[in-house]
């Protein structure tokens, strides 16, 4: 059958109101939900875990940080690989390994065995990521391609909220294996319906650069300080991102809250405060430009993690929900000045962005876990207080570095430089 579309040197894009477009559009819905539930939905089973296996917090924050971590480094190649290999097949295998092995991880009959399952799904899930914004890219006319990578982020924040929210509730009614082997069964029908419905790659052209060439690209990116002070605020802010979201359940599910699974899991709802912080934030950054606009909601995330120190359960949840808009707010300015910045390597830059941005969930969300068991929850405030005003300092400084135009573009006063 013929797909109507839009000829743009040689291959035929898909338009929004096709048949191949509602297929694009049901599959990245589904790689957004399965590999963001896959990835953060074991946040609520910490305490699970830590009873289980007679972990500390620290130890039982290891599900997620060796997730994420491997997740960080796989994002670096994963675009070389996608270049030679496709990146619809690079997707498909990717969903397809990260479900079947967070499936598995439900039949763990070691902690460490667990945590072998969570480190190859992590690394799997590296693919989705690093290629599905270029899969898009690469396959839509350009009217199209901001509905559908929307679908994308909109796939990815409800998989993260309704896997958190959906174990919680297993692990309620069952246990904490029945909660995983329930979201390894969510994550391979969401993968198993992305395969069906993705639409054959029409606009991918392989690419056989060598290895060091690639790597050389990235040397390009880091020569640059501000893009690396970029990429310190994206490692720090989810640091104390993921810190705040690993341990509240051990604060909240002890005296004297002593919360149920599912209504710990009810606060990762806050999210959808996350994703209208991210819009509101990014139509601040493009009215008044990103060098002024991210300090603001690092501000934000600075009061939210003092109004955590309280002791009232509504004010520590409402203190949650402002390091939620906080983070996000920040997240979406850092990244976006990122992209504007990159000009010709935008790719390679958006990949170390991504790597810090994860590598920070791993490292500073098990750094957290030692303050936590040592100096309980007032330490953690004023550690992540800390970091945030790193951040802060950081934002300030690099507003005042010099702009950068696109070297493609004339100099245009309406234009907002990186």
């Amino acid at each position: 059958m013929q797909i109507s579309g839009e000829v743009m040197d040689g291959p035929v894009l898909i338009q929004i109101g096709t048949a191949e477009y509602r297929r694009l559009s049901i599959a990245m819905v589904m790689a957004g939900f399965s590999t963001f539930s896959l990835l953060y939905s074991v946040q609520p089973l910490l305490p699970e875990f830590a009873n289980a296996f007679h972990l500390s917090a620290q130890s039982a924050s290891l599900a997620v940080s060796l997730a994420t971590g491997p997740m960080a480094v796989g994002i670096l190649v994963a675009s070389w690989i996608a270049d030679r290999f496709g990146r619809r097949t690079v997707l498909m295998y990717s969903l397809i390994l990260a479900a079947l092995s967070g499936s598995l991880a439900a039949l763990a009959p070691t902690w460490e065995t667990l945590l072998v399952f969570r480190c190859i799904a992590g690394l799997a899930l590296a693919g989705v990521p690093a290629v599905a914004m270029t899969y898009v890219a690469e396959e839509v006319t350009p009217a199209a391609i901001g509905p559908a990578l929307g679908l994308y982020i909109a796939g990815s924040a409800i998989g993260g909220m309704i896997g958190r929210l959906g174990v919680s509730m297993a692990a309620e009614w069952l246990d904490w294996r029945w909660a995983l082997a329930a979201m390894g069964l969510f994550s391979t029908s969401a993968a198993a319906i992305f395969c069906l419905t993705v639409p054959q790659s029409k606009g991918f052209v392989p690419t056989r650069r060598s290895f060091s060439a690639f790597i050389g690209a990235y040397r390009t990116v880091l020569a640059d300080k501000v893009l690396v002070a970029l990429y310190a605020c994206g490692f720090l802010t989810m640091g104390i991102f993921v810190t705040v979201y690993n341990y509240a359940p051990f604060r909240l599910g002890a005296p004297p809250y002593q919360l149920s699974h599912s209504e710990i899991g009810a606060i990762f709802l806050l999210y959808i405060v996350g994703s209208a912080s991210s819009a509101q934030f990014g139509k601040l950054a493009g009215r008044i430009g990103v060098r002024s606009a991210l300090g603001w909601p690092v501000i934000m995330l600075l009061v939210g993690l003092l109004l955590t120190a309280a002791e009232p359960l509504w004010l520590i949840i409402t203190a949650i929900g402002v390091v939620t808009a906080g983070f996000f707010g920040a997240h979406t300015v850092a990244s976006s000045w990122v992209t504007r910045r990159a000009f010709g390597n935008r790719g390679h830059a958006s990949a170390l962005y991504l790597f810090a941005y994860y590598a920070g969930s791993s490292l500073l969300g098990s750094v957290g876990g030692v303050v936590w068991d040592r100096f309980g929850w007032p330490g953690l405030v004023i550690a992540t207080m800390a970091v945030g005003g790193l951040v802060l300092v950081l934002a300030l400084a690099i507003a005042r570095s010099k702009p950068l135009h696109d070297p493609r573009r004339p100099k245009l006063g309406q234009e907002l430089p990186g």
